[in-house]
């Protein structure tokens, strides 16, 4: 019984070692001078593109996500915006905006997914060069449009922008985690020369792969999804920095709360669904960027990380204080200073203007905080789509 406890603690502690790694690795090319390439996104041709925005009950926020690309459009681009299931003014607000308006309306099939199938048939009868994806409450930043379309262009392959929430929306530590997540993490990638993860929005695809590669869209964060598939059919996504999409964090304790178990609960589904997809596909096809996408997706979310690593090493400890030997506890300790450093590392290069040291050091409350939510995939997991409400 004492030796299964025993290697029970090591195993779990190594399986802890190993995203600790990753994140560090990660972290580590973060922190690194930029790479200084000859092949810019300014080398490429700006392909004629349409910008595709799934909208649910979105009149409040569309208006400005329209305003902030019209300048970026080029002549023989398009705006389409599907106004999905709306109750709102959602299509008023688009037409109104300068946009083209696909209206769908079926209650029974609800969801991102949905409405991003439906924009796409109706691009098909004139099909563009290139697609971009963004969310209606988000703000393409100028040029973050013409940077992810040459790049896209160039490669042949999907790109991501850089994806953060907008200075003062939400707590300090929120908005520092989405700076680890989806800037430090997948720049540490691309100075690896490694592809990224989609994160939902600001995500460019020429119309030709789209048309080849039929992923299932209908996912409680189908960008994970979307993404894995594109890569293991030849097409891993690219990351570029300099296009950077924002966004808000919802008003209000409630809404935050449904959204964070949104996003949580559905990152921890595809890390245990397609994780092992990744990792088989990337000794199959002997594709070291196959492998390296499986090992960033096998990060957990950086709070749910620490509670695990916390909790694994107060076992460990208990186990050796009572005599059982120390090697749990020495893993479970390097896995948690690795954390600690890769931490220390993504707020000194990209962090500071975002958190307060003092503010930061208030991170094990944080992640304590959200030990329910993860709780709650255990025994209550969210398999279906749920808007999130937004206040202004």
């Amino acid at each position: 019984m004492i030796s299964a406890i025993y290697w029970s603690l090591v195993a779990f502690s190594v399986g802890g070692l190993l995203p600790a790694i990753v994140l560090l690795v990660e972290c580590v090319a973060a922190a690194r001078p930029r790479r200084v390439s000859g092949s810019g996104a300014g080398a490429a041709h700006r392909p004629s593109l349409a910008v595709l925005i799934p909208a649910h009950d979105e009149e409040i926020s569309l208006g400005e996500a329209l305003e902030a690309l019209r300048p970026q459009l080029a002549p023989g681009d398009r705006l389409l915006v599907v106004a999905d299931n709306c109750s709102d003014d959602t299509a008023g607000v688009a037409r109104r905006g300068g946009a083209e308006v696909a209206t769908r309306d079926d209650r029974g099939r609800r969801g991102k997914g949905h409405a991003l199938r439906f924009g796409l048939d109706r691009l098909r009868e004139r099909p563009p060069q290139l697609v971009v994806v963004v969310d209606a409450d988000c703000i393409v930043e100028p040029g973050a449009l013409d940077a992810l379309a040459r790049r896209s262009a160039a490669s042949g392959r999907p790109a991501q922008a850089c994806y953060l929430m907008r200075e003062g929306q939400g707590s300090a530590l929120s908005r520092f985690a989405f700076v680890v997540r989806n800037r430090v993490r997948p720049l540490g990638l691309d100075r690896l020369g490694l592809p990224c993860q989609l994160m939902g929005t600001g995500m460019a695809f020429p119309w030709g792969l789209l048309e080849r590669v039929q992923p299932e869209l209908a996912n409680l964060v189908e960008d994970l999804q979307l993404g894995a598939d594109l890569a293991v059919a030849g097409h891993p996504p690219l990351y570029v920095a300099e296009a950077r999409v924002t966004s808000t964090l919802p008003e209000g304790r409630s809404a935050a709360s449904a959204q964070r178990r949104r996003w949580e609960h559905g990152h921890l589904q595809t890390i245990l669904r397609m994780g092992p997809h990744l990792l088989a596909a990337g000794l199959r096809q002997r594709r070291l960027d196959l492998l390296a996408l499986a090992a960033d997706l096998a990060v957990p979310p950086l709070a749910l990380l620490a509670v695990l690593l916390l909790g694994i090493g107060s076992a460990s400890l208990a186990t050796t204080l009572a005599g059982w030997g120390a090697l749990p506890l020495a893993l479970a300790s390097l896995a948690l200073a690795l954390v600690a450093i890769a931490v220390l590392l993504a707020w000194l290069r990209h962090g500071r203007s975002v958190i307060s040291g003092r503010e930061l050091l208030r991170a094990p409350l944080y992640a304590a905080a959200k030990l329910p939510l993860y709780l709650d995939f255990l025994w209550r997991r969210q398999r279906d789509w749920v808007r999130t409400d937004r206040e202004r």
